[in-house]
């Protein structure tokens, strides 16, 4: 049972094209249609059985929410209606307490998460690891020796998953020179393919080089997930698709193939490009809150790696917070594709731009889940105040009732 609230309008779909599909008056429609405007292919959820998602449907809107830094202290139902939200879910122990749904996106619509997408390519590099496959101490280039005259000579991949790699990379999302704008250009995202420049992920990624040494503090680089993806598919030996429909989305009892976005020769856009209904969403986000388990019992994701994800240690830190941006999370971390916001929550979380979240907190045995159409990429004013509303609805929930 779900709740669907028709208060926001979507522009027609005949408008929107590879230059246009993420201006801001376009996302609502295109980060639920990302397979009319770019080719995409499944990733399939296999065949076994759907991990069903029983519900005890709650009204939660009015948990208070502490003062923020960009708030004053108010409702959920505040932050919710306030931050561009397509759908949302909390999941309680297994159970959904809220489950809502704005104009036509639905259940069985898939949303594009943007880098959330890297959590997923994380977690599959994390079963490589529990299986002995994947060494994260070893060199990058020891996995992909075709990014050997490249800056990611002498990268390990533990420097990539927590992106501490030395590598000249801009992250500025409205610099259209910047490095991730590049990418997409470079794969086909958009119609700008300026002379010379390379074509597809893979011939990108060997142009880049280093402006520092590896190992140094953190430095968010989409570029660090689509090596790690790239090395993922080296020790498989098949594309990403295959394999994490193999390692991960078969087993965590989906409901819906999930899909990703790729290049012009079909490898994936690992950094941004996977889409995913809300339900099969809070599906992979329930195994960091069960210790690497679905919800139908198996165990998908190794108890070493969700342990070695949840404790990080003090030189990960202080990367973080030596780092030249300003994340607004002093005492934080990011570690394995994950970002840990601060010190006095248990959350942890997967993020992407204009609004992508989940929300887990294995302590409380919680997960919310948050898909959204933010017409700026970043907006503090929306992320910090959700945020917030997490931790207040994982500690709403798991506060006993006296009587």
């Amino acid at each position: 049972m779900t709740e669907t609230s028709p208060d926001q309008t979507v522009p027609d779909a005949p408008v929107i094209d590879k230059d246009n599909w993420q201006d801001a008056d376009n996302v609502r429609w295109s980060f639920q249609h990302v397979d009319q405007v770019l080719p995409t292919t499944p990733i399939s959820r296999g065949t076994g059985p759907v991990a069903q998602l029983p519900a005890d449907l709650q009204d939660l809107g009015s948990v208070e929410v502490p003062k923020t830094e960009f708030s004053e202290a108010r409702s959920v139902r505040s932050v919710i209606e306030a931050s561009d939200t397509d759908a949302w879910l909390v999941m309680h122990n297994g159970t959904v307490l809220t489950e809502e749904y704005f104009s036509t996106m639905g259940p069985g619509t898939e949303h594009l998460l943007m880098s959330v997408s890297k959590s997923l390519v994380g977690t599959v590099a994390g079963v490589l690891a529990g299986a002995g496959d994947l060494d994260p101490s070893r060199l990058v280039t020891d996995y992909v020796p075709e990014l050997a005259a490249s800056g990611y000579a002498g990268a390990t991949v533990r420097h990539i998953l927590d992106m501490r790699s030395g590598i000249k990379f801009s992250e500025n999302y409205l610099d259209p020179k910047s490095e991730v704008r590049q990418i997409e250009e470079a794969i086909g995202w958009s119609e700008t393919k300026p002379a010379g420049q390379p074509t597809g992920m893979y011939d990108f990624l060997t142009t880049l080089e280093a402006k520092s040494e590896h190992g140094g503090v953190y430095e968010y680089r989409s570029c660090e997930t689509d090596v790690l993806g790239w090395v993922c598919e080296k020790i498989a030996g098949e594309s990403m698709q295959t394999l994490m429909s193999r390692v991960l989305w078969s087993r965590i009892g989906a409901e819906h193939d999930a899909l990703i976005a790729t290049d012009q020769y079909g490898v994936g856009m690992f950094d941004g490009g996977i889409n995913t209904t809300l339900r099969d969403l809070a599906r992979f986000g329930y195994l960091y809150a069960n210790r690497g388990a679905s919800l139908t019992g198996e165990q998908v994701v190794p108890t070493s790696w969700i342990g070695d994800t949840l404790t990080g240690d003090a030189d990960i830190r202080k990367a973080f917070a030596d780092g030249p941006d300003d994340n607004r999370m002093p005492g934080g971390m990011y570690h394995n594709q994950f970002w840990f916001p601060f010190p006095d929550s248990h959350g942890f979380l997967a993020l992407g731009i204009h609004g992508q979240m989940i929300y887990m907190n294995p302590g409380a045995n919680f997960v919310g889940v948050k898909l959204s159409s933010w017409g700026l990429p970043q907006d503090a004013r929306k992320l910090f105040p959700t945020i917030r509303a997490f931790d207040a609805l994982a500690k709403s929930v798991s506060t006993p009732v006296v009587d």
